[in-house]
């Protein structure tokens, strides 16, 4: 539901700046996307001008790349192979440090490493990639604890939408409920038209940075052509998932001959879930330093993917590389419904564009819990 004192409005292309100026006078460290090693990355933004403008792209399985469009568009194209979830579950953190040197004579003592973190405003969220916030918000905030070091990074953080209208041919968020229409999540969203945005808040944060820009008011003209660019990138989607709820098809199906035939693909490189944005496996493990004085204790993304994720007490649980494969899609499309009330895929597709191989978990998905043994 949008805030009641939100106002539709329309912010021109070239007043855009202004945003990102009244973002930063405000306090917030402004993040956008970005062109990155070929590639579209979330990174410090300190100008419009470093926007991927005029950009687009081409996703298939195992296949990204850009190319310059000839538009001036700065969000005509789907989406790059981060999320937001390098900005709030890092890759790495230091968690504690424990020490010999106490001040109390102890023989060992900790510190908790919680971050100091600025106020983050990240432009350019997706519908996709605020499912999977929602996920993540349920993970570390919402079940009976609450992770200091996630909290320290999401309460600073304001988030700034845009609807997709250029889905890739990966793309099947519409398929999952997610997607490319933002319906909740964020604080400001916008709908980028050839000329400007579309953009309404949803939250008092929201509203505050609102009020502050030089706006126009938006023609109903606008408008519909804003929402006819949304419901058009929905019906280009031609992948899709057979059910947002796949629990029960996948349980009857767990010895399922295709299990084998995808892990003779496999790489287990670990490339879905590195790019998937709701995933959240992580390992951790303590480095001393050489005098022996502390020790810092680390949490680092990890993957199931990865045979060590499955070992206990001498032996691999998931010793083979289709029962780590069968064990993610089963969680992924099955059993987060328990954990969450909802499927682990938001529909983004990253995952079949980033794979070397070009596995397409929705494919496999068909094929598996079809029940059909003759592939």
């Amino acid at each position: 539901m949008t805030n009641k004192n939100s106002k539709v409005e329309f912010l021109p292309r070239s007043h855009f700046q202004e945003l990102i100026e009244h973002l930063q006078q405000a306090g917030y460290t402004c993040v956008g996307p970005q062109v990155h090693e070929h590639a579209i990355h979330y990174a410090e933004l300190a100008h419009a001008d470093f926007l991927p403008q005029g950009m687009s792209e081409e996703q298939s399985p195992g296949q990204y790349r850009l190319h310059e469009a000839g538009h001036d568009r700065y969000f005509a194209w789907a989406n790059g192979p981060q999320a937001l979830k390098p900005l709030l579950f890092t890759p790495r953190e230091a968690l504690w440090q424990s020490s010999n040197n106490c001040e109390d004579n102890a023989s060992l003592c900790f510190k908790e490493l919680i971050p100091e973190q600025r106020p983050l405003a990240v432009i350019g969220a997706r519908a996709c990639d605020l499912a999977a916030l929602y996920i993540h918000d349920k993970h570390f905030l919402q079940h009976g604890y609450r992770d200091p070091y996630y909290l320290a990074r999401r309460k600073n953080m304001l988030l700034i939408a845009v609807n997709c209208t250029h889905p890739a041919d990966t793309c099947f968020c519409a398929s999952t409920g997610d997607g490319p229409r933002a319906t909740y999540g964020y604080d400001l969203l916008l709908n980028e038209l050839d000329d400007g945005f579309i953009i309404e808040s949803h939250s008092e944060k929201g509203v505050a940075i609102q009020t502050q820009l030089n706006l126009q008011a938006a023609e109903a003209s606008q408008l519909e052509q804003a929402n006819d660019a949304v419901e058009q990138a929905a019906a280009r989607q031609t992948r899709g998932l057979p059910a947002q709820n796949l629990s029960q098809p996948l349980l009857d199906n767990l010895h399922h001959p295709h299990w084998e035939e995808v892990a003779q693909r496999c790489l287990s490189c670990g490339n879905c879930t590195a790019v998937c944005p709701t995933c959240f496996c992580h390992s951790e493990l303590d480095e001393p330093v050489l005098d022996g004085s502390h020790s810092v204790h680390y949490r680092q993304w990890d993957s199931c993917f990865c045979q060590k994720h499955s070992y206990i007490h001498g032996m691999t649980i998931r010793d083979t590389a289709g029962l780590r494969y069968r064990q993610w899609m089963t969680h992924k499309l099955g059993s987060w419904h328990e954990q969450f009330g909802r499927s682990g895929c938001v529909g983004c597709g990253r995952c079949i564009t980033w794979c070397p191989v070009g596995i397409d978990i929705t494919e496999e998905a068909k094929v598996i819990c079809s029940g059909d043994q003759h592939d």
